[in-house]
């Protein structure tokens, strides 16, 4: 699942247009659940159409929002998204991907390479194509979605751990190239019940807390993020 967010406003009080990638499972569907719930304008973006179809269905007033069918590891595909979001200059993105656990020296290339065109090419693009929007009103918070991995390592899942550390260091260099009043942020979500978990913990993930009960403190979290954060690594 993947991350950046750029606000109409700051403040509690201002309902926000948020951009979610990732949004059709796990932490991106509880963190939209979550911000739809609060009054906020969900734009969430997945490869999955069936799965957007049902979550839009599920929020509180399905017609404020728009979910659209889009590959954020296409330049092109995030090319066009940006084309339609425009208008509302607001873009939290939340990526995430998990290779199978494994050595490094058993994942395929196929398997590297999807963890990285997803979780560090797929922020690239966003990025891309969304500061150029918030520049010109040098406002915009950008939520790029680390991992405790990011910042550590951990045996079988070098792939992953690889791609947050990334995620770290562009976050932190794209920091310092945007002026004054925005702010891009590495974001830690912590350790939560998700299937990528359960990939790595086997059946004691369950003893972590689920999506939803993370969605509440990530939002109030996202939500209250300003320019002085502006290159941080955060946790939730």
């Amino acid at each position: 699942m993947a991350a950046t967010t750029p606000f109409n406003g700051i403040g509690k009080s201002v309902s926000r247009t948020v951009l979610i990638t990732g949004v059709s499972r796990g932490l991106g569907r509880a963190l939209a659940q979550e911000l739809a719930k609060r009054g906020h304008t969900v734009i969430g973006c997945s490869r999955t159409q069936d799965k957007l179809t049902s979550l839009q269905s599920e929020l509180p007033n399905p017609d404020h929002h728009l979910f659209l069918n889009v590959d954020i590891r296409s330049n092109s595909s995030v090319e066009e998204l940006a084309r339609l979001v425009v208008e509302k200059k607001g873009v939290p993105d939340i990526i995430g991907t998990i290779n199978k656990n494994n050595k490094i020296w058993d994942v395929s290339p196929e398997e590297f390479d999807t963890v990285i065109d997803t979780n560090v090419k797929g922020i690239a693009n966003m990025l891309r194509h969304f500061i150029p929007l918030m520049i010109p009103i040098k406002q915009g918070i950008i939520v790029n979605m680390s991992s405790g991995w990011g910042r550590s390592g951990a045996a079988l899942v070098a792939p992953y751990c690889a791609s947050k550390w990334a995620v770290e260091g562009l976050s932190r260099s794209v920091a310092k190239e945007v002026p004054d009043g925005m702010a891009i942020v590495a974001l830690n979500p912590g350790v939560i019940n998700t299937d990528m978990l359960t990939s790595c913990f086997g059946t004691s993930a369950a003893s972590y807390q689920p999506p939803d009960a993370w969605a509440l403190k990530a939002a109030t979290t996202i939500l209250n993020l300003t320019g002085a954060d502006n290159g941080a690594s955060l946790t939730v």
